[in-house]
C-alpha cells in the first residue's frame, strides 16, 4: 500500500530517518517493521518562529518496496541522421535545447566558445591566483555557462512557460540528487553541477549529436534572408536554424548582431555590490536563536526586496555558506558574484544587493557622470575606439547598447579602484550606509584580494543611495543585519542581460532573421538556470516547427 502524508516535524527528526519512520508510523497507525520506504516529495522550512518546524510531503510504502525511481526519466533516440539544429552556446538554455532536438528527433551541433566544464576550472583557479582572466574560459564563459560556478540555485516563478517539474528530472536523470524534487529552494551545487553537465554532453553526443569547445561563432549565414547556420572562428561552415543562446555576457555578440541589423531592444537591469556576512550572524538572525542552524538546519538564506524612490531595490542570488568569486570576462573589469558548495557550510554568506535601472534611467544625472567620466578614462588609456562607441551610442536615443556600456563603465570603475587587477574594492556596510571610507575590512571569503574603497562615493547616487536605504531599512527589520562585520564588495552588474534579442512572441524567431531562434538569459528571455532551460526547450521545439514547415 502507497499512502502521501504531510507532517510538520523537528528538524532533528526530518533529519533522522529512522525518527521519521517513527513519527510516520504513529501517525499512521501502522507496525514500523511494516514501513518498507519513506520518501521526500516536498520539503520546506518554517522559521518565522522560534520554534522551527520542517515541512514534509512524504510518500510511504506499507507492506511493499517501491518500484519506480524518484524522478522520470525521458529517452533520448539515436539521431545520427536526423536533420540539423545549430545551437550557439553550452549553458543551461543550450544544453536544455539540444536535449529537447535529441528527444524529438533531430540532431544538435551545439558549439561553445569556452572550455568544457572540468577545464574551466584550471582558468577559474587563475583569475583569483594570479588576477588573470582568460577571456573565452571564465566564470561566464565555457561548458555550463554562468550558472555552471554559481551554485546551481533551481528556484524559479517561470512554472507558466514550462515544465519546471521535467527540468528538474532531467537533472536528476544526469545525476542531480532527487532531492530538488522535493526541496521548495532546491540547489545542486557548484562541487556537484559539474558531473551532472557532463553527464548531459554525453547524452548529446552518444545519441549522435556533437558538441564541440573552444569554438566560437564568427558569423551567421544568410541566404535568401533567412539564417541557414554560422561559420566558426576557425572557418568551419554549420548548416541548419540557429539556436542562438550566448549568455548574458557575449557583449562581441550583441554588437555584431547590431552592426548586421537585428533587431535589439534596450532591457532593465539591476546593479549593485554583493553583500557578505558571517553565516553563523544569518543564521542567528533568520533562525531567531544563539546557536544558529545547529546540528540539523541547513545553512539559512534571506530575501529582502523593498521600493526606494521609485526603483526596486533587492537581493540577489543569495548563497548560503558560500563564497564571493570573481566573475569578469575580459580585461578591465572587476565583477563579483557568489557560488555555495551542495553542503553550504562555508564560514560566510553572500547575496547580490542591487537596483533596478530601467532604460530611461541610463541618462539620469549622476549615471550620466558617471559615463562621462568612463568617456575621459577611455581616452587617458589610449582607447579610442571604445571612447568613439561610447560617444557615438549616447548620441542616439533609445540605444540598444548604451545599457552594456554603462555595465562596463562600472566595471572598469571597479578595476580602477582594485588596483588594475582581480582585487575588489570594498567597504564595510555600516561604513558604506555612513558615506565614510573603512578604514580596514573584515575577513572575506573572495580569494582574489579586497582593497578598501569609497564605494558610496563612486557609485552612481542613483545606486548608492538606494543601497544605503534600503540597508538601513532592513537593519531595523533584521536585527543584526546591518553591522561593520558585514562587508559590501563591488560591482554586481551580470544580474540580467542589458539586451533584449527581438523575437516573435509565437514563432520565438527574429523578425529581422527567419532561422534565427534568440535563446535565454543572454537574449532576455530569462533569467536563471530553471528558465533557461525552459525557454532552450521552447526554442527547440520552434526551430523544429520551423524546419517542418520548410
Amino acid at each position: 500500500m502507497t499512502t502521501d502524508l504531510s507532517l510538520r516535524v523537528a528538524p532533528a527528526v526530518a533529519a533522522d530517518e529512522r525518527a521519521l519512520r517513527q513519527r510516520v508510523a504513529q501517525e499512521t497507525g501502522t507496525d514500523v517493521r511494516n514501513i518498507r520506504a519513506v520518501r521526500v516529495v516536498r520539503r520546506s522550512i518554517d522559521a518565522r518562529q522560534r520554534n522551527i518546524v520542517v515541512n514534509l510531503g512524504l510518500r510511504v510504502w506499507v507492506g511493499e518496496d517501491p518500484t519506480d525511481e524518484p524522478f522520470e526519466r525521458t529517452a533520448y533516440p539515436n539521431v545520427s541522421h536526423a536533420p540539423q539544429v545549430v545551437v550557439v552556446g553550452a549553458g543551461p538554455g543550450g544544453l536544455f535545447a539540444a536535449l529537447r532536438l535529441v528527444e524529438r528527433g533531430y540532431r544538435p551541433v551545439v558549439v561553445e566558445r569556452g572550455r568544457d566544464v572540468r577545464s574551466r576550472k584550471r582558468d577559474l583557479a587563475l583569475i583569483s591566483r594570479e588576477g588573470r582572466v582568460d577571456g573565452e574560459s571564465n566564470y561566464c564563459f565555457g561548458e555550463g555557462g554562468a550558472g555552471a560556478y554559481s551554485d546551481g540555485k533551481l528556484y524559479t516563478r517561470s512554472r507558466k512557460r514550462g515544465n519546471v517539474a521535467h527540468i528538474l528530472n532531467v537533472l536528476c536523470q544526469h545525476g542531480a540528487s532527487p532531492a530538488i524534487l522535493a526541496d521548495a529552494h532546491p540547489h545542486i551545487g557548484t562541487d556537484r553541477l559539474p558531473a551532472v553537465i557532463e553527464r548531459m554532453r554525453e547524452t548529446i553526443r552518444r545519441a549522435g549529436g556533437e558538441v564541440a569547445f573552444e569554438t566560437r561563432m564568427a558569423e551567421i549565414v544568410v541566404r535568401d534572408g533567412r539564417a541557414v547556420g554560422i561559420v566558426t572562428a576557425n572557418g568551419r561552415q554549420i548548416d541548419g536554424p540557429v539556436v542562438l543562446a550566448t549568455g548574458h555576457s557575449a557583449r562581441d555578440v550583441y554588437r555584431s548582431l547590431h552592426a548586421a541589423g537585428i533587431a535589439l531592444q534596450p532591457k532593465g537591469y539591476a546593479v549593485g555590490v554583493r553583500l557578505e556576512h558571517p553565516s553563523l550572524l544569518i543564521d542567528q538572525i533568520q533562525y531567531h536563536r544563539r546557536e544558529g542552524r545547529g546540528q540539523h538546519l541547513p545553512a539559512a538564506e534571506y530575501s529582502f526586496v523593498c521600493q526606494e524612490e521609485g526603483r526596486g531595490v533587492y537581493s540577489f542570488c543569495m548563497c548560503p555558506g558560500g563564497v564571493v568569486v570573481p566573475s569578469a570576462s575580459g580585461p578591465r573589469q572587476v565583477v563579483v558574484n557568489g557560488m555555495s558548495p551542495s553542503h553550504r557550510g562555508g564560514q560566510w554568506s553572500n547575496s547580490g544587493m542591487v537596483v533596478e535601472l530601467r532604460p530611461d534611467d541610463w541618462t539620469e544625472a549622476s549615471i550620466a557622470r558617471f559615463l562621462d567620466e568612463y568617456a575621459l578614462a577611455l581616452a587617458d588609456a589610449g582607447l579610442s575606439a571604445e571612447a568613439d562607441e561610447l560617444a557615438a551610442v549616447r548620441q542616439t536615443d533609445g540605444h540598444p547598447l548604451l545599457g552594456m556600456l554603462l555595465q562596463e563603465a562600472l566595471e572598469h570603475q571597479a578595476w580602477l579602484q582594485g588596483g588594475r587587477r582581480q582585487t575588489a574594492p570594498a567597504q564595510r556596510m555600516t561604513d558604506f550606509v555612513a558615506s565614510r571610507l573603512s578604514a580596514d575590512l573584515a575577513r572575506s571569503s573572495y580569494a582574489a584580494g579586497l582593497v578598501c574603497s569609497p564605494l558610496h562615493f563612486w557609485l552612481p547616487r542613483f545606486v548608492a543611495s538606494r543601497l544605503a536605504a534600503a540597508f538601513r531599512r532592513w537593519g531595523r527589520s533584521a536585527r543584526g543585519f546591518l553591522t561593520p562585520e558585514a562587508t559590501v564588495i563591488g560591482v554586481e552588474t551580470r544580474t540580467s542581460s542589458p539586451v533584449r534579442i527581438v523575437r516573435n512572441d509565437e514563432s520565438l524567431m527574429s523578425p529581422s532573421l527567419p532561422g534565427l531562434f534568440p535563446c535565454g538569459e543572454g537574449a532576455g528571455y530569462a533569467g536563471g538556470i530553471v528558465s533557461a532551460a525552459i525557454d532552450g526547450e521552447r526554442c527547440a521545439d520552434a526551430a523544429i516547427a520551423y524546419l517542418a514547415a520548410l
